[in-house]
């Protein structure tokens, strides 16, 4: 089962793995200095950062060995 999905909040993410700030980061997405990090999905950040949410996700699985 994958540990990360798009529908989960950008915080929920920073909090599930340290290196989750790096992956985002990668692409742009400084979510970590962001207000809406606590509400805002990985999909809508992504999309807002013009970077496609499946990548991301599945960086962000590689972390915790679930890519799917």
């Amino acid at each position: 089962m994958e540990r990360f999905r798009k529908e989960m909040s950008i915080f929920e993410a920073l909090a599930a793995d340290d290196g989750a700030r790096a992956v985002l980061e990668s692409h742009g997405m400084a979510c970590c200095l962001c207000i809406g990090a606590q509400s805002e999905s990985i999909e809508a950040g992504a999309i807002l950062h013009q970077v496609d949410p499946e990548l991301v996700v599945q960086e962000l699985n590689r972390l915790s060995g679930t890519e799917a």
